[in-house]
């Protein structure tokens, strides 16, 4: 009993606080060339995402109607507005296509995957010479609440209704380390 009265009392409060969890939320931004684009290629694992605790935030560059992406539980917001801010994501994904219509999408992608920082996952075909390689081939099984709301989504987006149980992407970089892995290797 005696050693507990002889405790410094702020070095407690220093390993308490060195003991606490921060709570921080992953922030995945994307990028794809339309809504449609995006719900079909990505709506299912964005909304897994979403339902994990992430923040995911959308621009598209046609971004006329956005009702299919909030039925996904995701935020939209306009593409320019995807480069202004200071914050880096812990993850960004995006539609190959856009690397030949967006000079910074380009520029992004290929600082992010050189940094190895940033989770990077790419929809459709995209190949980064500067980078020397195609990235690895994964795929995310979508859950059972991630099916209804993509099917929801599809319809929204004017696609139909029928929805695959994978969506299939390229990785490069490192992969976030979650309890629950969402991104699998194919093969």
């Amino acid at each position: 009993m005696h050693e507990l009265d002889q405790r410094d009392p702020q070095h407690e409060v220093a390993r308490s606080r060195q003991r606490t969890t921060r709570l921080a939320r992953y922030q995945l931004d994307v990028v794809g060339a339309h809504v449609a684009d995006v719900v079909d290629s990505a709506g299912g694992w964005l909304f897994d995402r979403v339902m994990a605790g992430w923040d995911v935030r959308v621009a598209v560059a046609d971004a006329r109607d956005l009702a299919a992406l909030r039925i996904l539980g995701v935020q939209p917001i306009a593409l320019r507005a995807m480069f202004d801010g200071p914050d880096i994501p812990t993850a960004f994904a995006l539609a190959g296509a856009m690397c030949g219509e967006d000079d910074r999408v380009r520029d992004v992608l290929a600082a992010s995957v050189r940094s190895a920082r940033t989770e990077v996952t790419v929809w459709g075909d995209v190949w980064l010479p500067s980078v020397g390689r195609r990235g690895s081939a994964v795929r995310h099984q979508l859950s059972a609440a991630a099916t209804v709301f993509k099917a929801q989504a599809t319809i929204a987006a004017g696609l139909g209704s029928t929805v695959g149980p994978f969506e299939a992407f390229r990785s490069y970089g490192q992969c976030v380390r979650t309890e629950y892995p969402d991104l699998l290797p194919v093969g």
